[in-house]
């Protein structure tokens, strides 16, 4: 065993990668810098002579968040069953998009976060529909690229067992299509319903949503939303154009909102609303609009 663990650069260091694993496995920015928090918690509980006794203080620290993590999912099933309509997971802005006071060297967990296909919105919601050791074991297996004699010692099952959960997951993965649509084509057809919803063409937005299109709001309770999720084009180009009735002077920007093209809707320089979109064949499939404001603190500033 070597002394790795003495020092305290080799634990902070870690701060980042393991915000990027927590918020993939909890969908929340709060909830991944608590389980963080905990960890490091548990780590400088240990005596001096136990953190020097561990050779790899990441990998512990992986261990305990992962853990952490677990049970936070086993919770927030029954917490997200009382939430008051849907539950989306937390939108992302892209660096330079952030509210004013944020860093490159910044603690502020939004500030830590790599924004790639495994944090897109799409990608985001399919996780929630796996166990909470199934998430754990697909996140660090095919996202992270942990063996799966690491990711027992977090589930406390076997390897093989972690290998089969990890292939169920893989399995609900594939029922939801990959985003296949360019950035560029995402971005001019994000571009055009911007320009739709703010001129209320109805028949425009028609023409850019797929008929089968689904968009889901979260509002926490609150503030004033849908609470189910709208089915059908048609529908939604109608519920839209309500919204900018009622809301003159809403003021739409583009935005990239976990790695793709978004829209941040604003009001009197307040963010109101955050975004995502699901594009395929030059037509807008999925809309997922947060608007619960204890989830866009990121977007503030």
């Amino acid at each position: 065993m070597g002394t790795a663990g003495t020092s305290t650069d080799a634990t902070v260091g870690e701060r980042r990668q393991l915000i990027n694993v927590a918020y993939r496995l909890l969908g929340s920015l709060a909830e991944a810098e608590d389980a963080v928090q905990e960890a490091y918690a548990r780590w400088y509980a240990l005596p001096r002579s136990r953190r020097e006794e561990i050779a790899s203080p990441g990998a512990w620290l992986t261990t305990v968040t992962g853990r952490v993590c677990l049970d936070a999912l086993g919770s927030a099933r029954a917490r997200r069953e009382r939430y008051v309509g849907a539950w989306l997971p937390d939108p992302l802005p892209a660096h330079a998009e952030r509210g004013h006071g944020h860093g490159a060297d910044s603690a502020d967990p939004a500030d830590q976060m790599v924004l790639d296909e495994s944090v897109t919105m799409a990608f985001l919601v399919v996780l929630e529909s796996m166990t909470p050791a199934e998430r754990v074991a697909f996140v660090l297996h095919d996202v992270f690229r942990y063996p799966f004699a690491d990711i027992a010692g977090i589930l406390r099952r076997t390897p093989a067992a972690c290998k089969q959960l990890a292939a169920s997951a893989r399995r609900r993965v594939r029922v939801a299509p990959a985003p296949q649509t360019p950035a560029a084509v995402r971005a001019d057809v994000v571009r055009q319903v911007k320009e739709a919803w703010q001129t209320k063409d109805i028949a425009a937005l028609v023409d850019l949503l797929d008929p089968a299109a689904v968009m889901t709001a979260d509002g926490g309770g609150t503030v004033g939303t849908v609470l189910r999720p709208i089915e059908g084009g048609a529908r939604i180009a109608q519920y839209m154009a309500a919204i900018a009735d009622k809301a003159p002077g809403l003021e739409l920007l583009e935005r990239s909102v976990n790695g793709l093209p978004g829209l941040v809707a604003r009001r009197d320089g307040a963010v109101m609303t955050v975004a995502a979109f699901d594009v395929a064949d030059g037509r807008v499939t999925r809309i997922w609009a947060v608007r619960n404001p204890e989830k866009l603190g990121p977007w503030v500033g």
